[in-house]
């Protein structure tokens, strides 16, 4: 199994004095994506968010792109872009650019999103963002596959056209769903992608990560589609003392009380499809620390963390993208934090690791 660097730039009102300076964040975020690459980690995920209601980077192309031109091996994947918010044509120039850019180490990964606030902003029926979504995800996949195309569907009209660049991977950039929900993960399996799954989400719909990824590769396998990747975010920190633990596993809910009100969580007024948010949301509001299990944070030792790994992996998990900086952690805790795994835990699974 390999590993990935994931952050969401978290950084919400609800942190109140706590909250950081966007700017620096953004900053310290390219130096731990070279630090990453420097300490033995396969890919960088980095998210879309406006308006720094949760996060502060709007433009994850951008900064991959910037990060590309700092690295050699680094896979670059956002995670994920906010399909509906921006046109899917756009999306695929963009993103083939990043591979050509990169040499062939673009990875697209795209989500309908939660927070009805950044459809409001952006004018965009939040009722309607799965069909959107759906829409945008086939343009994309014609825009790569074909050297001409038209579209003919109900959010989109688009004459025939042809894109460039072409992306540098063959036939295109690996496409990832980010599934928290049943029909996304069929969309997946049908159009042949990937998916990237949410652990705590994974666990509240489909029971475990297992089920999870055993549902997604059958359904796959019945679209005629095999050897269709998972990949999945852990929150993790490899602490040395039962307090440096429950320091983190605070962070933890600080995080989930940052992030709450990102999430729909009144039955009345939420799209029907995006309704299974309110019984996540009951449930975070309601964690203590002593409800943190490895299903959603895996903190502990170096060895419990491998061991809580290693069934991950046997899951049928290929690789797991690490979220070090949640809650607020500052840039030099993050740095030291990613060291620890890298020295402690990566090389459990027989990876090439630089000595921090």
């Amino acid at each position: 199994m390999k590993f990935g660097y994931f952050t969401l730039t978290d950084n919400p009102a609800e942190y109140g004095k706590e909250r950081k300076d966007s700017n620096q964040m953004l900053l310290d975020l390219v130096e731990q994506a070279v630090y990453a690459e420097e300490l033995g980690f396969h890919s960088l995920w980095v998210p879309e968010h406006h308006f720094s209601v949760l996060g502060v980077l709007p433009s994850p192309s951008m900064l991959l792109g910037h990060v590309a031109a700092k690295t050699r091996h680094l896979q670059l994947a956002p995670a994920v872009v906010l399909l509906p918010a921006s046109h899917p044509v756009r999306m695929a120039e963009e993103y083939a650019l990043l591979d050509l850019l990169s040499n062939g180490r673009a990875i697209f990964s795209a989500g309908r999103g939660y927070d009805k606030r950044e459809y409001d902003a952006f004018g965009i029926n939040f009722h309607d963002s799965r069909d959107i979504f759906f829409e945008g995800l086939d343009i994309i996949q014609l825009a790569w596959t074909k050297k001409a195309f038209s579209y003919d569907g109900k959010f989109y009209k688009i004459p025939e056209i042809s894109i460039t660049p072409r992306p540098v991977q063959e036939p295109h950039p690996p496409i990832y769903v980010a599934s928290f929900s049943q029909p996304s993960l069929e969309k997946a399996a049908e159009m042949g992608a990937h998916v990237i799954f949410a652990p705590f989400a994974a666990n509240m719909v489909f029971g475990s990560i297992a089920n999870a990824v055993n549902t997604f590769k059958k359904s796959s396998q019945e679209h005629g589609f095999e050897n269709k990747k998972v990949r999945c975010s852990y929150f993790l920190n490899v602490t040395e003392t039962k307090t440096e633990a429950e320091e983190t596993k605070r962070r933890m809910l600080k995080y989930f009380h940052g992030i709450v009100p990102a999430f729909p969580s009144d039955p009345t007024t939420a799209p029907p499809h995006i309704r299974y948010f309110i019984d996540i949301v009951d449930r975070l509001r309601q964690l203590q620390t002593t409800d943190l299990s490895d299903q959603t944070i895996i903190v502990g030792d170096a060895e419990y963390c491998t061991e809580a790994l290693k069934k991950v992996e046997t899951a049928g998990v290929e690789e797991v993208i690490i979220y070090f900086d949640f809650g607020g952690l500052s840039h030099r805790e993050t740095m030291k934090s990613m060291e620890r795994f890298a020295k402690y835990v990566l090389p459990h699974f027989n990876q090439h690791v630089v000595t921090a």
